[in-house]
């Protein structure tokens, strides 16, 4: 009974020692992966220093025609973020000093002889610092802010992560609508490392002159007008006289769509000359004008509800603008029905 008691514990014991080295000796089945870059935001609101990213320029500029619908811009950079690994390498240095010494008078008497060489060791140590390895970083754009929303930026969704040493291309447009002489927008590129703005400036070019237009083309320009005096805000006639209002107010409107006919040199004799009217004139007069226009006349309707080419606030201001800049060279008639003052 005792016998069968120790072999079955020796078994259990054989059978538990072979499950153990049968189990170490199986491979592991975990599988490991490579760690995942995650940005940080800590340096987000920093400047971005020099050494991360390399732009082909960081300011553009660009001509754009009147008329011109976009200014458009390519910004290329190449990620040069490195980590550096750095060493420290010392070199000691030993030298012996060997110095002959004469041993005479009082030391030869107590020494019996002669000292002819003293030994001295100089020690020196050197420090150098020593590059031990150079790692390429990835750097990622986690937001793009226009300036304005005229501005718009074209890049891959963000957080864009750009390995280190490749490149990669931002596209800019800036919307030019109603827009003259020379802007300046920026966009913020921010970065896990910091921020960087890219400039832009745009000159748009003046319009040029209109060419003149000849006897034929202006007579046949006024018949078309006799017989629809809206004629003018179709085919050909809309480039002179309905082309590129939008976002165009007071002076530069009346410079857009109504100089064309009353300050043309020479001025067709049926067009009055709006610096000499022999009526009297007021904000509310330019408006009735512009926006109904005068039925049997070459005056068309310049509001869109009459199909024209411009909105009530643009009526309004050039309204404004033309009492302001045009005084009533006539005063309205006194009523004769009021009592004298006595």
């Amino acid at each position: 009974m005792q016998l069968n008691l120790i072999n079955s514990y020796t078994a259990a014991l054989l059978a538990s020692a072979i499950g153990i080295f049968t189990a170490a000796a199986q491979p592991s089945s975990a599988v490991t992966s490579a760690p995942v870059y995650v940005p940080s935001y800590t340096h987000a609101g920093e400047p971005l220093p020099d050494g991360v990213i390399m732009w082909d320029a960081l300011t553009k500029t660009a001509d754009a025609t009147n008329g011109q619908d976009f200014a458009r811009f390519v910004f290329t950079f190449t990620n040069v973020a490195q980590k550096i690994d750095l060493g420290l390498a010392t070199n000691i240095t030993s030298i012996t000093n060997l110095t002959s010494v004469t041993n005479s008078s009082l030391w030869a008497k107590f020494r019996g002889g002669k000292i002819t060489h003293v030994a001295s060791i100089t020690r020196s140590t050197n420090t150098v610092t020593v590059t031990n390895s150079i790692t390429p970083l990835p750097v990622t754009i986690l937001a793009v802010h226009p300036s304005c929303g005229c501005t718009t930026a074209e890049l891959p969704p963000v957080p864009w992560t750009i390995p280190g040493g490749s490149n990669g291309t931002i596209k800019v447009s800036v919307n030019l609508a109603g827009k003259s002489g020379t802007l300046f927008k920026s966009v913020a590129i921010t970065t896990d490392n910091g921020k960087k703005d890219l400039m832009l400036r745009i000159n748009v070019l003046p319009p040029p002159p209109p060419k003149p237009m000849s006897a034929e083309e202006r007579a046949a320009g006024i018949a078309a007008a006799k017989l629809d005096r809206q004629a003018v805000f179709k085919g050909d006639c809309m480039n002179c006289h309905a082309k590129n209002v939008e976002g165009k107010y007071g002076q530069q409107l009346f410079a857009a769509v109504c100089a064309v006919c009353h300050e043309a040199n020479p001025r067709a004799t049926m067009v009055p000359d709006l610096h000499n009217l022999k009526d009297p004139t007021s904000e509310e007069f330019w408006r009735t004008w512009i926006t109904t226009g005068k039925a049997g006349t070459l005056m068309p309707a310049f509001a869109t509800s009459q199909g024209g080419p411009l909105n009530d606030m643009q009526i309004a201001s050039l309204a404004a603008y033309l009492n302001y800049a045009m005084p009533s060279r006539v005063f309205p008639p006194q009523p004769t029905n009021v009592p004298a003052v006595k």
